[in-house]
């Protein structure tokens, strides 16, 4: 049975190399947001995003976080995830950095988002209980394969961490 999941991601940055990855087809992911549609979205203000993302994260089992050079400076993806893990959904976190853009360009590794995600007891961040998953290879057909051939896996790992945080 393939898991329901809620992607999240930078669009203006790596929305191309999350399509590679929601394509693998292992996964059900929540309806593609067009870049126009986000837009309309972000201009109704604060309320409607919240609510389209609540929206798509109803009935998911985990919230999949693909990590690129700056998916930790975005304000909707870390409410993203600390809504995700709040809601009890696993998170997990995916560097997408070496998939090839729509210009066949990879781009640098960003900052972890999940340590910008403190616990209220202010000691830990996410980051100390989900680890950023770096896939290996030395291309990007090598790191397609790792992610494709490893993410059901780590969606079932991420799900049990959640379940026993």
């Amino acid at each position: 049975m393939r898991r329901k999941v809620f992607f999240s991601f930078h669009f203006d940055n790596d929305f191309w190399r999350t399509q590679q990855v929601r394509n693998i087809g292992a996964l059900e992911g929540q309806t593609t947001c067009s870049a126009n549609a986000w837009e309309e979205i972000k201009r109704k203000g604060d309320a409607a995003v919240k609510k389209w993302i609540s929206d798509n994260m109803t009935g998911k089992s985990c919230v999949v976080v693909l990590v690129g050079s700056d998916t930790a400076n975005r304000r909707w993806v870390l409410h993203e995830i600390s809504k995700g893990w709040n809601d009890g959904k696993g998170i997990l976190a995916i560097r997408v950095n070496k998939l090839l853009d729509a210009h066949s360009q990879s781009s640098r590794a960003g900052p972890n988002p999940l340590s910008k995600i403190a616990f209220n007891d202010g000691g830990k961040t996410l980051a100390d209980v989900v680890e950023l998953k770096t896939p290996v290879g030395s291309d990007s057909k090598a790191i397609y394969a790792t992610i494709s051939n490893n993410i059901e896996k780590w969606i079932e790992e991420a799900i049990r961490i959640r379940a026993n945080a």
